[in-house]
Protein backbone atom coordinates (compact mmCIF):
# COMPACT_ATOMS: atom_id res chain seq x y z
CA UNK A 1 0.00 0.00 0.00
CA UNK A 2 1.02 3.72 -0.15
CA UNK A 3 0.45 6.83 2.14
CA UNK A 4 -2.51 8.77 2.50
CA UNK A 5 -1.67 12.12 0.82
CA UNK A 6 0.07 14.53 3.23
CA UNK A 7 1.34 18.06 3.10
CA UNK A 8 5.05 17.70 3.85
CA UNK A 9 6.67 20.52 6.31
CA UNK A 10 10.59 20.99 7.22
CA UNK A 11 11.21 22.75 10.38
CA UNK A 12 13.76 25.16 10.47
CA UNK A 13 14.12 25.28 14.37
CA UNK A 14 11.91 23.40 17.21
CA UNK A 15 9.71 26.54 18.12
CA UNK A 16 8.91 26.37 13.90
CA UNK A 17 7.93 22.56 14.59
CA UNK A 18 6.04 23.31 17.53
CA UNK A 19 4.19 25.98 16.09
CA UNK A 20 2.99 23.61 12.72
CA UNK A 21 1.95 20.66 15.50
CA UNK A 22 0.11 23.62 17.83
CA UNK A 23 -1.52 24.84 14.77
CA UNK A 24 -2.32 21.36 13.38
CA UNK A 25 -2.54 19.04 16.79
CA UNK A 26 -3.57 15.35 16.20
CA UNK A 27 -3.19 16.06 12.10
CA UNK A 28 0.34 16.64 12.30
CA UNK A 29 2.92 14.09 12.85
CA UNK A 30 7.10 14.68 13.52
CA UNK A 31 9.58 12.84 11.75
CA UNK A 32 12.87 12.56 11.81
CA UNK A 33 14.38 8.99 11.00
CA UNK A 34 10.88 7.33 9.54
CA UNK A 35 11.70 3.71 10.96
CA UNK A 36 8.70 3.56 12.73
CA UNK A 37 6.28 6.04 11.25
CA UNK A 38 6.59 5.20 7.48
CA UNK A 39 5.56 1.78 7.65
CA UNK A 40 2.78 2.18 9.75
CA UNK A 41 1.62 5.02 7.33
CA UNK A 42 2.32 3.20 4.10
CA UNK A 43 0.00 0.13 5.94
CA UNK A 44 -2.42 3.22 6.48
CA UNK A 45 -2.16 2.11 10.13
CA UNK A 46 -1.38 6.75 10.55
CA UNK A 47 -2.83 9.48 8.14
CA UNK A 48 -1.22 12.23 9.47
CA UNK A 49 -3.00 15.51 7.19
CA UNK A 50 0.61 16.87 7.60
CA UNK A 51 4.08 15.47 8.28
CA UNK A 52 6.95 17.81 10.00
CA UNK A 53 10.60 16.96 9.42
CA UNK A 54 12.33 17.71 12.66
CA UNK A 55 15.63 15.85 11.10
CA UNK A 56 17.80 18.84 9.99
CA UNK A 57 17.45 20.28 13.62
CA UNK A 58 21.09 20.18 15.23
CA UNK A 59 19.80 20.66 18.61
CA UNK A 60 17.76 17.47 19.03
CA UNK A 61 21.50 15.66 18.37
CA UNK A 62 23.35 16.64 21.06
CA UNK A 63 24.86 13.86 23.82
CA UNK A 64 26.02 15.46 26.98
CA UNK A 65 27.62 13.07 29.39
CA UNK A 66 27.46 13.69 32.80
CA UNK A 67 28.56 11.60 36.12
CA UNK A 68 25.05 10.62 37.25
CA UNK A 69 23.50 10.69 33.75
CA UNK A 70 23.67 10.98 29.75
CA UNK A 71 21.14 13.47 28.71
CA UNK A 72 20.45 12.60 24.62
CA UNK A 73 18.95 15.17 22.09
CA UNK A 74 15.85 12.75 20.51
CA UNK A 75 17.15 13.00 16.82
CA UNK A 76 20.39 11.07 18.03
CA UNK A 77 20.36 8.25 15.45
CA UNK A 78 20.93 4.84 17.02
CA UNK A 79 23.63 4.06 15.07
CA UNK A 80 25.67 6.41 16.75
CA UNK A 81 24.84 5.34 20.13
CA UNK A 82 25.93 1.73 19.06
CA UNK A 83 29.04 2.55 18.21
CA UNK A 84 30.56 5.04 20.92
CA UNK A 85 32.65 3.39 22.95
CA UNK A 86 31.99 6.19 25.42
CA UNK A 87 28.18 5.59 25.36
CA UNK A 88 28.81 2.54 25.77
CA UNK A 89 30.48 2.24 29.04
CA UNK A 90 28.46 4.60 30.31
CA UNK A 91 24.88 2.89 29.29
CA UNK A 92 26.10 -0.48 28.54
CA UNK A 93 22.05 -2.10 28.82
CA UNK A 94 21.20 0.39 25.48
CA UNK A 95 24.53 -0.96 23.64
CA UNK A 96 23.46 -4.40 24.60
CA UNK A 97 19.56 -3.44 23.59
CA UNK A 98 20.09 -1.24 20.33
CA UNK A 99 21.85 -4.95 18.99
CA UNK A 100 18.64 -6.49 18.79
CA UNK A 101 16.88 -3.45 17.38
CA UNK A 102 15.84 -3.57 13.19
CA UNK A 103 18.93 -4.43 11.20
CA UNK A 104 22.04 -1.87 10.65
CA UNK A 105 20.09 0.02 7.76
CA UNK A 106 17.40 0.38 10.03
CA UNK A 107 19.37 1.54 12.83
CA UNK A 108 21.30 3.76 10.44
CA UNK A 109 18.38 6.44 10.01
CA UNK A 110 16.29 5.61 12.78
CA UNK A 111 16.30 7.72 15.65
CA UNK A 112 16.55 7.36 19.48
CA UNK A 113 13.43 9.16 20.09
CA UNK A 114 11.46 8.12 17.74
CA UNK A 115 11.53 4.03 18.90
CA UNK A 116 11.14 5.61 22.46
CA UNK A 117 7.92 8.11 20.70
CA UNK A 118 6.42 5.36 19.15
CA UNK A 119 6.35 2.54 21.82
CA UNK A 120 5.87 -0.28 20.41
CA UNK A 121 5.24 -2.78 22.74
CA UNK A 122 8.09 -5.31 21.57
CA UNK A 123 10.86 -2.32 20.84
CA UNK A 124 13.89 -3.19 22.70
CA UNK A 125 14.69 0.68 23.67
CA UNK A 126 11.45 1.39 25.87
CA UNK A 127 12.24 -1.74 27.44
CA UNK A 128 15.82 -0.52 27.96
CA UNK A 129 14.14 3.43 29.11
CA UNK A 130 11.99 1.93 31.38
CA UNK A 131 14.37 -0.44 33.14
CA UNK A 132 17.15 1.94 33.53
CA UNK A 133 14.73 5.07 35.05
CA UNK A 134 14.63 7.41 32.17
CA UNK A 135 13.19 10.86 32.05
CA UNK A 136 12.22 12.11 28.99
CA UNK A 137 11.92 15.81 28.14
CA UNK A 138 8.78 17.26 26.47
CA UNK A 139 7.84 20.43 25.00
CA UNK A 140 5.02 22.36 23.61
CA UNK A 141 4.16 26.14 22.17
CA UNK A 142 1.33 26.09 24.55
CA UNK A 143 2.69 24.75 27.97
CA UNK A 144 6.77 25.15 26.93
CA UNK A 145 8.94 22.35 28.57
CA UNK A 146 8.11 19.58 31.09
CA UNK A 147 9.62 16.18 32.24
CA UNK A 148 7.83 12.38 32.35
CA UNK A 149 9.91 10.24 34.14
CA UNK A 150 9.25 6.68 32.05
CA UNK A 151 7.56 4.65 34.55
CA UNK A 152 4.57 7.56 33.36
CA UNK A 153 5.47 7.37 30.00
CA UNK A 154 4.46 4.36 28.53
CA UNK A 155 0.69 3.50 28.38
CA UNK A 156 -0.21 1.28 26.42
CA UNK A 157 0.42 -0.41 22.52
CA UNK A 158 1.58 2.86 20.62
CA UNK A 159 0.28 5.40 23.74
CA UNK A 160 2.67 7.25 25.23
CA UNK A 161 2.24 10.77 27.45
CA UNK A 162 3.05 12.78 24.79
CA UNK A 163 0.36 15.61 24.22
CA UNK A 164 -0.74 15.93 20.59
CA UNK A 165 1.17 19.51 20.17
CA UNK A 166 4.73 18.33 21.99
CA UNK A 167 7.88 17.12 20.90
CA UNK A 168 10.19 14.31 22.54
CA UNK A 169 13.30 16.49 22.63
CA UNK A 170 15.81 14.44 24.68
CA UNK A 171 16.05 11.58 27.43
CA UNK A 172 18.43 11.58 30.33
CA UNK A 173 19.49 7.91 30.94
CA UNK A 174 20.91 7.61 34.05
CA UNK A 175 24.46 6.58 34.99
CA UNK A 176 24.76 3.53 37.79
CA UNK A 177 27.79 5.30 39.44
CA UNK A 178 30.52 2.72 41.23
CA UNK A 179 31.74 -0.75 40.23
CA UNK A 180 30.62 -4.24 39.81
CA UNK A 181 28.09 -2.90 37.71
CA UNK A 182 26.58 -5.22 34.37
CA UNK A 183 23.32 -5.71 32.48
CA UNK A 184 22.29 -7.83 29.79
CA UNK A 185 19.42 -7.68 26.95
CA UNK A 186 17.79 -11.09 25.23
CA UNK A 187 14.98 -11.64 23.20
CA UNK A 188 13.38 -13.88 21.03
CA UNK A 189 12.26 -13.06 17.33
CA UNK A 190 10.86 -14.91 14.28
CA UNK A 191 13.70 -13.84 12.68
CA UNK A 192 16.51 -11.57 13.91
CA UNK A 193 15.64 -7.58 13.43
CA UNK A 194 11.80 -8.44 13.87
CA UNK A 195 10.01 -7.39 16.82
CA UNK A 196 10.23 -9.42 19.83
CA UNK A 197 7.69 -12.60 20.74
CA UNK A 198 9.58 -11.73 24.14
CA UNK A 199 12.30 -10.03 25.73
CA UNK A 200 13.93 -9.15 28.59
CA UNK A 201 16.47 -7.27 30.35
CA UNK A 202 18.27 -6.73 33.65
CA UNK A 203 20.85 -4.27 35.71
CA UNK A 204 22.35 -4.78 38.94
CA UNK A 205 25.41 -3.76 40.68
CA UNK A 206 26.70 -6.14 43.74
CA UNK A 207 28.77 -5.13 46.65
CA UNK A 208 31.74 -6.14 47.73
CA UNK A 209 30.61 -9.13 49.64
CA UNK A 210 29.09 -10.05 46.30
CA UNK A 211 25.51 -9.10 46.61
CA UNK A 212 22.50 -7.14 45.21
CA UNK A 213 23.24 -3.57 46.12
CA UNK A 214 20.89 -2.39 42.59
CA UNK A 215 19.11 -3.78 40.55
CA UNK A 216 16.29 -3.13 38.06
CA UNK A 217 14.94 -5.66 35.40
CA UNK A 218 12.03 -6.15 33.20
CA UNK A 219 9.93 -7.38 30.01
CA UNK A 220 9.35 -6.38 26.78
CA UNK A 221 6.27 -8.38 24.72
CA UNK A 222 4.32 -9.82 26.52
CA UNK A 223 1.61 -6.32 27.81
CA UNK A 224 0.72 -3.29 25.95
CA UNK A 225 3.84 -1.86 27.32
CA UNK A 226 7.37 -3.16 28.42
CA UNK A 227 6.91 -4.18 32.24
CA UNK A 228 9.56 -3.84 35.21
CA UNK A 229 9.13 -5.63 38.78
CA UNK A 230 10.42 -2.97 41.41
CA UNK A 231 8.99 -5.20 44.10
CA UNK A 232 10.29 -8.25 43.12
CA UNK A 233 13.57 -6.35 42.54
CA UNK A 234 13.14 -5.26 46.05
CA UNK A 235 13.39 -8.82 47.62
CA UNK A 236 16.65 -9.55 46.06
CA UNK A 237 18.72 -6.78 47.63
CA UNK A 238 21.25 -8.11 49.89
CA UNK A 239 20.83 -11.54 48.70
CA UNK A 240 23.40 -13.50 46.56
CA UNK A 241 21.51 -13.74 43.00
CA UNK A 242 21.99 -17.40 42.48
CA UNK A 243 20.75 -19.55 40.22
CA UNK A 244 17.83 -21.00 41.90
CA UNK A 245 16.81 -17.78 43.29
CA UNK A 246 16.78 -15.77 39.26
CA UNK A 247 15.08 -18.78 38.07
CA UNK A 248 11.85 -17.96 41.15
CA UNK A 249 11.83 -14.40 40.17
CA UNK A 250 12.22 -14.52 36.65
CA UNK A 251 9.00 -17.04 37.25
CA UNK A 252 7.21 -14.69 39.45
CA UNK A 253 7.35 -11.83 37.08
CA UNK A 254 6.40 -13.88 33.67
CA UNK A 255 3.36 -14.46 35.97
CA UNK A 256 2.54 -10.81 36.54
CA UNK A 257 2.82 -10.66 32.53
CA UNK A 258 -0.35 -10.60 30.17
CA UNK A 259 0.93 -11.74 26.75
CA UNK A 260 -1.49 -11.91 24.29
CA UNK A 261 -2.15 -14.55 21.16
CA UNK A 262 -0.96 -13.69 17.53
CA UNK A 263 0.20 -16.28 14.53
CA UNK A 264 3.61 -16.31 15.82
CA UNK A 265 3.26 -17.36 19.35
CA UNK A 266 0.23 -18.23 22.28
CA UNK A 267 0.04 -15.82 25.29
CA UNK A 268 1.53 -19.53 27.28
CA UNK A 269 4.33 -19.59 24.98
CA UNK A 270 4.84 -15.86 25.29
CA UNK A 271 4.81 -16.46 29.30
CA UNK A 272 6.98 -19.07 29.44
CA UNK A 273 9.64 -17.29 27.39
CA UNK A 274 9.57 -14.07 29.17
CA UNK A 275 10.52 -16.56 32.48
CA UNK A 276 13.46 -18.26 30.39
CA UNK A 277 14.88 -14.95 29.17
CA UNK A 278 14.44 -13.05 32.13
CA UNK A 279 16.09 -15.72 34.21
CA UNK A 280 19.10 -15.49 31.33
CA UNK A 281 19.85 -11.87 31.61
CA UNK A 282 19.88 -12.25 35.57
CA UNK A 283 22.14 -14.55 35.72
CA UNK A 284 24.36 -12.89 32.88
CA UNK A 285 24.21 -9.77 35.12
CA UNK A 286 25.18 -11.05 38.33
CA UNK A 287 27.88 -13.73 36.95
CA UNK A 288 29.35 -10.38 35.04
CA UNK A 289 29.32 -8.33 38.13
CA UNK A 290 30.87 -11.31 39.99
CA UNK A 291 33.67 -11.65 37.94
Amino acid sequence: MKAAPFDYKRADSLADALAVLAEHGGDAKLIAGGQSLVPMMAMRLARPAVLVDINRLASLKTVTTESSHVHMGACVRQRDVEHSAALCASLPLVQQALHWVGHQQTRNRGTVGGSLAYADPSAELPLACLVLGGTLHLESQANGARTVAASDFFLGPMFTAIAEDECLVAIDWPVWQGGRVASAFEETASRHGDFAMASAACQLQLDGQGVVSAISFGLGGVGGAPLTFPALAAQLMGQALTPALAKDVAQAAAAQSEPGNDMHASAPYRRHLSAVLLERVLRQSATQAAA
